[in-house]
């Protein structure tokens, strides 16, 4: 499934609620349904700057496609990253760069998130979009080579 079809889904299920406690409700569960972090990966080198909770994200490469891990100490916030791999997981780096996010102001995610929350989220994306312009250069000086 391509990126928007990815947050199409997550929208149409999000939408389903009506009420922001079950929209929360919503997070933790799929937070809670995420493979744990393998220990390894939860380093210094793996915690997103810029929130207020632990958030590890681990990022690995596979034919040609990033693969993201993560987890949080935070209920809501294992979800969010959970939402953020569940759209961005999976897809090649130029696929990531170029996404437009719109799920996440479809969702009404950013309103009803604290302003430290909401930082922690861009902080998440722009993560993700570091790995991806990391893998990318990677590639093209593989392909140099």
């Amino acid at each position: 499934m391509s990126i928007n079809e990815l947050q199409n889904e997550v929208i149409a299920e999000f939408s389903d609620f009506d009420d922001w406690m079950d929209r929360y409700q919503l997070l933790i569960d799929l937070g809670n349904e995420q493979e744990p972090l393998d220990e390894k990966y939860k380093t210094e080198q793996n915690l997103i700057e810029g929130c207020q909770s632990r958030v590890w994200l681990q990022a690995d490469e596979a034919d040609g496609k990033i693969i993201f891990k993560a987890e949080s100490d935070a209920l809501i916030v294992k979800g969010i990253i959970a939402l953020l791999i569940k759209v961005l997981s999976g897809h090649t780096p130029d696929e990531i760069l170029n996404a437009d996010l719109y799920f996440i102001d479809k969702i009404g995610l950013k309103e009803h998130l604290s302003p430290t929350r909401s930082n922690g989220l861009l902080s998440m994306v722009k993560q993700m979009r570091l790995y991806a312009l990391a893998f990318k250069a990677k590639q093209s000086s593989t392909l140099e080579t």
